[in-house]
């Protein structure tokens, strides 16, 4: 079974609000979660996201794996480290394209 911390939506139209869960990847959205870490509110000024620290933690221990919105809320909070971003290993330098001859 998958575990993923996610963003479920609640409030009204054009008024988001979300809470940070930890949920099995196969559920929906706002379907059946795991457990409730926190809320996160994008219209609010200050305070917006509050999370708990220890929790989030101990599921990313266990192996939950952030989406990425979830992960951009998480380290705005300062409860995770940002990735750094890698070039793939595999990766070919780009080159132009060349001109087909009719």
């Amino acid at each position: 079974m998958a575990v993923k911390i996610r963003l479920t939506r609640l409030g009204d139209k054009k008024s988001p609000f979300y809470r940070v869960v930890v949920a099995d990847s196969r559920s929906p959205r706002d379907g059946k979660v795991i457990a409730n870490l926190g809320t996160f509110d994008p219209l609010a000024t200050e305070n917006a996201i509050n999370v708990d620290k220890e929790a989030t933690l101990d599921w990313v221990a266990k192996g939950a794996q952030p989406t990425d919105t979830a992960r951009a809320v998480l380290v705005k909070a300062g409860i995770l480290e940002p990735v750094p971003y890698k070039a793939k290993a595999n990766a070919k330098p780009a080159t132009p394209k060349e001109k087909k001859k009719k």
